[in-house]
């Protein structure tokens, strides 16, 4: 019996993630282009980084499961194919937008952001390329601060240091969940070894950067939902699967996120836990309003929505600016409205010729 390769109200979800980004990064950019903002606002702080780490939680879910129903489907997993496959998906746009950030969009002087010293972007130009062409972007914020309209690309990088790695402990450990718990203790010891010797090590700083941004904790934290969605551990299932849990737990994860609470330790592994119970429930329900045609387009554009939404927000600001309007409800009208339009042409013109040779080195189909 064949598992299932696709879920329902996943890609709903996956939009509602970018929409927390795309609300975070809009008072962001208000606040760096001389706006007034609500980015001190609890909520609004905590939207931008849950927003990634419930992308983070879902990467682990779908990645870990299609890795286990390759396994079982072909006895193997072919790692160059899942290579391949994240290549086709990942690299075009993010090449792209690479491209425009740090080569197109500085010829715009009013797309710049309102920095006193603009100079800076200039600095350390080609080590900050070089991190960028080798998928380090993380290391770019950390080490150097942001990179205008190429900045969110840092979880990018990461997603990519988890898929270089992923496959490899997937295949190699025949007890997942064994591999998964030690993966995340073994990403806090690091982290806490070098919070405490960072300056005893070579270049003990920037690893130090490297690991805060890495998250393959919270990544690991999906892969466990996933496994034990794909094995049907039926006691576990029963007791995670059921509205009893899954309705107060979805309840409590709003309610947190609305107030903007975060917890004094561990708060994006809490957070990671929650959504993990959130996705492998919305997974085994059938439709719910996240299925909507609406919601499930605007979530298979998700990463479009994700890459592109910054470079339309600092078009809305120039507009309205042209326009003599510091309009709030117009700023988000006009980022939302671009960042969909882009995604949408990025996705029918230029992303959808990568995806069918993505899907000539499916294992899945």
């Amino acid at each position: 019996m064949k598992h299932p390769v696709y879920f329902p109200n996943l890609n709903g979800l996956r939009f509602i993630a970018a929409m927390m980004v795309i609300i975070h990064h809009i008072e962001s950019m208000k606040s760096i282009f001389k706006w007034s903002s609500n980015i001190d606002n609890a909520t609004i702080f905590l939207f931008g980084k849950m927003g990634v780490i419930l992308f983070f939680v879902l990467s682990g879910f779908l990645i870990t499961y299609l890795l286990l129903n390759e396994e079982k489907n072909n006895s193997t997993i072919s790692i160059k194919q899942f290579y391949l496959r994240r290549i086709f998906r990942i690299w075009p746009l993010y090449f792209l937008i690479i491209i425009l950030s740090l080569f197109i969009l500085p010829l715009f002087p009013a797309l710049n952001f309102r920095i006193s010293n603009y100079q800076l972007f200039y600095d350390s130009f080609w080590i900050k390329i070089l991190f960028f062409v080798f998928f380090l972007p993380n290391l770019v914020l950390a080490r150097y601060g942001i990179m205008p309209y190429a900045s969110q690309s840092w979880s990018i990088g990461v997603e990519e240091q988890f898929y270089i790695i992923w496959p490899w402990l997937i295949k190699l450990f025949k007890n997942r969940i064994a591999m998964v718990i030690g993966v995340f203790i073994g990403y806090h010891l690091i982290n806490s070894f070098l919070y405490f010797f960072e300056k005893d090590i070579p270049y003990g700083t920037l690893i130090k950067y490297f690991f805060e941004f890495f998250n393959i904790d919270c990544m690991a934290i999906g892969a466990f939902f996933g496994i034990i969605l794909f094995e049907k551990n039926e006691k576990f299932l029963h007791f995670i699967c059921h509205p009893f849990l899954f309705y107060p737990i979805l309840l409590i994860s709003l309610t947190l996120l609305i107030f903007g609470y975060s917890f004094p330790l561990f708060n994006y592994q809490i957070y990671a836990l929650l959504f993990g119970i959130c996705i492998i429930n919305l997974a085994t329900l059938k439709a719910t309003f996240l299925e909507h045609p609406l919601f499930n387009y605007l979530g298979k554009i998700s990463y479009g929505l994700y890459m592109y939404h910054v470079i339309a927000i600092g078009i809305s600001i120039v507009l309205l600016e042209k326009m003599n309007t510091s309009n709030n409800v117009l700023l988000y009208i006009f980022s939302i409205s671009i960042t969909i339009f882009l995604s949408s042409i990025s996705y029918k013109y230029f992303e959808s010729f990568f995806l069918k040779l993505k899907t000539k080195f499916s294992a899945n189909n």
